[in-house]
């Protein structure tokens, strides 16, 4: 198999120039002074250290865009992999959470390279609401203990424990903590309105300026809260420790099923951003590109000390909004996330942890489509179900487990509403009627029609047995209308098969006519029609009802005068 490796950067340099890079530039800058603080929060939130975020910003938004399949994606550390990291964190430990990113990037990367980037896209729009949904609400939660300042030594990844843990230590509220963290909240939610009306915040994002505020507050009343140096003890100001993290065989074994939900949520992730931002630039991203890099990212990042990666859709959102049109913006991002490491680190110290809380929580209440509880009322009770169950399975168990639910329930949701549009009726012969020679002596009919509408598939194959019924009456010929059959699978193909056999016990011969291209070329690839005999496969009604004449002796006893 030919593997097409062909990332939009090739693309964009044949008619790159001076104004684009100006524009790339300017981007690049707002966008990597924007994911500084987001990457550390999102560590911090996931159970890693402030550095390990950065760098995982750096190493995965070089090689997303460098390599990837979208013009303005940027790569990194997300909130939607919170829950995911902390609980990998928390049962296996930091090195098995590298090696999970890594089994993961493998999976992208085969994914990528199998072409399988359009398959994401089968994944109801119910199912992304439900677990987008439930991510959102598991990372406010886990982003309470840092809030109120609450003295919890570890806090647990499971739901019910979680919770136990919370209501349990809720009197060690640290009032100076949770007086800080509430005004960075509340600062960040009315940032856009603020900025509408002051100029000097429309020149830096919102996270960035709580960001340095907070740090400020903090600093000059020499607020009693916890910083990234009294809990981390700074970043360190220099390049990382390059390596395989430790890891042994009997470890990956357990670390398949968390690899595979890191790789299953960063492609859905990247490809939702990188359509997201299609609409935005009026262009088309590759998908299977997209996958391919970002498993060249995941493989790349724990080898610096990072984790888990993908598209980040308000990053990206922020760069096309910023003038960014190439993948240039994303590099030039990574780079100066990489500068302010090298050169601003030690100042990271001081950063309050109820700051960086404060901004995780607005990414959460951001990332949720809320407004789909409240909709819910206007859309039919299978779409509640699925999007409810997931919603519900993503927040008290597990991500995996949502997703397979609420694509489970949409499999079977939608087999049980194909299989009710799908109809076998009774044709009227009226005209028929009046031919003696279509009449059995007590005026009942000798041949009788039917007309196939829908998918005749393996939720709706039963449907056959209605023409076996002994109330239907006794023909000697059955003629099957596939005009409006548009769709037949193997099952379909079984229960014809089945109807011709015991209609021939009886005596009756099967006629089909109006063949589709699917079901026509089916049944004659399956051998039926070689059984069945091409003359009784018509290519309309009028010539089944033709055939039939032909077949059917005359019982009145005088010739066959057609």
């Amino acid at each position: 198999m030919k593997i097409a490796f062909h990332p939009k950067l090739l693309d964009c340099l044949p008619t790159y120039n001076r104004a684009q890079f100006g524009k790339d530039l300017a981007s690049g800058i707002t966008v990597g002074v924007l994911a500084l603080p987001l990457a550390m929060a999102f560590a911090i939130a996931s159970g890693c250290s402030p550095a390990a975020g950065i760098w995982t910003a750096i190493v995965a938004g070089l090689i997303t865009s460098a390599c990837g399949g979208s013009r303005v994606q940027i790569g990194g550390p997300t909130g939607a992999f919170i829950p995911i990291v902390y609980g990998i964190v928390a049962m296996h430990g930091f090195a098995n959470l590298m090696g999970a990113t890594i089994l993961a990037g493998i999976f992208l990367l085969a994914m990528g390279i199998a072409r399988m980037g359009q398959l994401i896209r089968f994944i109801p729009v119910t199912v992304v609401i439900g677990f987008t949904n439930g991510i959102a609400v598991v990372i406010f939660l886990a982003q309470i203990k840092d809030f109120f300042g609450l003295q919890i030594d570890n806090l647990p990844a499971e739901f019910f424990a979680r919770i136990k843990t919370l209501a349990a230590h809720a009197h060690t509220v640290d009032l100076p903590t949770l007086a800080l963290a509430t005004a960075c909240f509340v600062f960040l939610l009315s940032y856009n309105r603020l900025a509408e009306r002051f100029a000097l915040l429309r020149r830096a994002p919102g996270p960035l300026a709580v960001l340095v505020v907070g740090t400020l507050v903090a600093f000059v009343f020499d607020l009693p809260v916890e910083t990234i140096g009294s809990r981390f003890h700074g970043i360190p100001q220099e390049l990382p420790d390059f390596g395989l993290p430790s890891l042994s065989v009997h470890d990956l074994g357990k670390l398949i099923s968390p690899a595979i939900t890191i790789a299953l949520l960063g492609a859905i992730e990247s490809l939702l951003s990188a359509r997201v931002a299609d609409s935005q630039i009026d262009d088309r991203h590759d998908p299977n590109q997209e996958l391919i890099a970002q498993g060249m990212a995941n493989i790349a990042a724990p080898l610096f000390g990072g984790f888990a990666a993908t598209g980040a859709i308000a990053r990206t959102s922020t760069n096309v909004k910023s003038g960014g049109r190439t993948p240039i913006a994303g590099i030039i991002h990574a780079l100066v996330l990489l500068a302010i490491v090298l050169v601003a680190a030690p100042l990271a110290s001081y950063v309050p942890l109820a700051t960086l809380s404060a901004i995780v929580m607005v990414v959460a209440v951001n990332m949720g489509d809320w407004h789909e509880f409240i909709e819910l009322r206007r859309y039919s009770y299978n779409y509640r179900i699925i999007l409810l169950v997931t919603f519900f399975v993503t927040v008290v168990f597990d991500l995996t487990i949502a997703v397979e639910l609420g694509m489970v329930l949409a499999s079977l949701f939608f087999i049980y509403r194909m299989s009710e549009l799908t109809r076998i009726e009774r044709l009227s012969l009226a005209q028929e009627a009046h031919e003696p020679k279509f009449l059995y002596p007590d005026g009942t009919m000798r041949i009788a029609a039917w007309q196939l509408f829908g998918s005749l598939f393996f939720g709706a194959v039963n449907k056959l047995e209605e023409l076996l019924d002994p109330r239907e009456g006794h023909p000697e010929v059955v003629i099957l209308d596939m005009t409006r059959l548009i769709q037949l699978d193997t099952t379909g193909l079984e229960g014809l098969e089945n109807l011709r056999d015991k209609l021939h016990k009886r005596g009756c011969t099967l006629i089909v006519c109006g063949l589709n291209s699917q079901p026509g070329s089916l049944l004659f690839r399956s051998g039926f029609i070689d059984h069945l005999g091409d003359d009784n496969v018509c290519l309309d009604l009028s010539s089944a009802f033709r055939r039939a004449y032909i077949l059917l002796p005359n019982l009145m006893g005088g010739e066959d005068d057609y």
